[in-house]
């Protein structure tokens, strides 16, 4: 039996206990993304005791980053390091004890049954719908529970997600909010505190699942505001059964398919990158101008909108195709796309 005195204060909570803790060390996790809410999870549940973390994420720390990823520090930034890179060598100081692997890879519709299918639970610490959406198809299919995750400004929202018990996440958002009336953290800005509340609280549903605590479960939209205290529970009792989803009752897993993903383009010679959506999207340039007006250059008239931010050049489309310039890596105008614009 390998020693566990260096939890001795968690398992002392009677719901834990020493047999919890010891299913807690032969628990495996993926952490999708590795931003604001990932290294809080990571952190959190590394300490926690969970004995294999799979941490996936495409991105590279920028000094921005510092302020709210709390994994992160600026010698990660002088050795140029791939988020997850740096998260496991933290890990690896942090407890020894547990095994930690870093995947620095896009999350996409050909990858992500690979990186969920060996593990007991999955964690999002992503920043955009897309890709939740993925997670959500990937794990209804396989039958993986899991925790969704999401904070702008002061406010969060968290659901655990058990497939064939409770709604999945398109049962209680069919489809993601149009781009341009959903802010991002590069356009409205977040507050630390708001996603190590929200990360605290999935991180606290892994343990709950993983040491056999189902009943404890969140079975609620849940909201909080850190700044206003404002709290509430959206019920999703009955929400399965009546929603016509189609990922529960049809079965068609339309983001794993590739049907939904965001298609890109390199430009030859130009330095940029196309970004296709696969949606039936109508952009509000009005709203979208506002945005960029806070961080950069805008100007539009009805058949495009030029924005200028971040060392990068944008050509926005109606229907919500970008061209943008400053990058020829697909995966990194992706990242951007969705910093800016949405998903």
């Amino acid at each position: 039996m390998s020693d566990i005195s260096r939890y001795h204060r968690q398992y002392l909570f009677n719901k834990i206990g020493e047999q919890g803790q010891r299913k807690l060390i032969s628990s495996r996790i993926a952490i999708i993304g590795c931003g604001a809410l990932g290294t809080v999870l990571i952190n959190t549940l590394a300490r926690a005791g969970v004995g294999f973390i799979r941490i996936v994420d495409r991105d590279f720390i920028e000094f921005n980053n510092l302020q709210r990823q709390v994994l992160f520090d600026e010698e990660d930034i002088k050795e140029n390091l791939p988020k997850a890179i740096a998260a496991e060598r933290k890990v690896k100081k942090i407890n020894s004890q547990i095994q930690v692997e870093a995947i620095v890879s896009d999350v996409n519709f050909t990858n992500i049954e690979r990186f969920i299918q060996d593990v007991d639970f999955v964690l999002d610490g992503t920043d955009n719908f897309e890709t939740r959406f993925l997670i959500n198809d990937a794990c209804v299919k396989l039958g993986k529970p899991w925790v969704y995750g999401a904070v702008i400004g002061s406010h969060g929202l968290t659901a655990t997600i058990i497939p064939g018990e409770t709604p999945c996440l398109r049962c209680i958002f069919e489809t993601a909010p149009p781009p341009e009336l959903t802010p991002t953290c590069d356009t409205a800005g977040i507050i630390a505190s708001a996603s190590t509340v929200i990360a605290s609280l999935e991180a606290t549903e892994a343990i709950k699942f993983l040491t056999g605590n189902k009943q404890d479960l969140n079975r609620t939209l849940y909201s909080y505001d850190v700044w206003t205290r404002q709290t509430q529970s959206f019920k999703l009792g009955g929400l399965r059964e009546a929603a016509d989803c189609p990922t529960c009752k049809k079965g068609k897993f339309e983001f794993l398919s590739g049907d939904q993903t965001q298609k890109t383009t390199s430009l030859c010679g130009r330095n940029a990158v196309q970004i296709t959506r696969p949606d039936n999207v109508t952009l509000d340039f009005k709203e979208l101008a506002s945005r960029f007006d806070q961080i950069g250059s805008v100007k539009y008239n009805s058949f495009l909108l030029q924005a200028t931010t971040g060392g990068y050049e944008f050509t926005v489309f109606p229907d919500g195709r970008a061209i943008i310039k400053g990058t020829n890596d697909p995966a990194q105008a992706k990242t951007i796309y969705a910093k800016y614009i949405g998903t």
